[in-house]
């Protein structure tokens, strides 16, 4: 469950861009931009919190994959 929500890069708030990512659990997430970011749905309520092993965006709500 936990890798479906990492994606590998660093990708910082002004380089999201909409679309589809691939995760690292091999599932894949859709990005949008319109109206503030989302992923599936859930929206990016804190963005680039830079860790050491990679940058860290928090989302509203729990990613599942299908």
């Amino acid at each position: 469950m936990l890798t479906y929500h990492v994606w590998a890069g660093k990708i910082l708030w002004q380089d999201i861009k909409p679309g589809r990512i691939k995760t690292v659990q091999g599932g894949e997430l859709t990005i949008a931009t319109a109206g503030g970011v989302t992923v599936n749905g859930a929206k990016v309520t804190t963005a680039d919190i830079e860790a050491d092993n990679g940058v860290i965006h928090v989302v509203d709500s729990v990613l599942m994959p299908k």
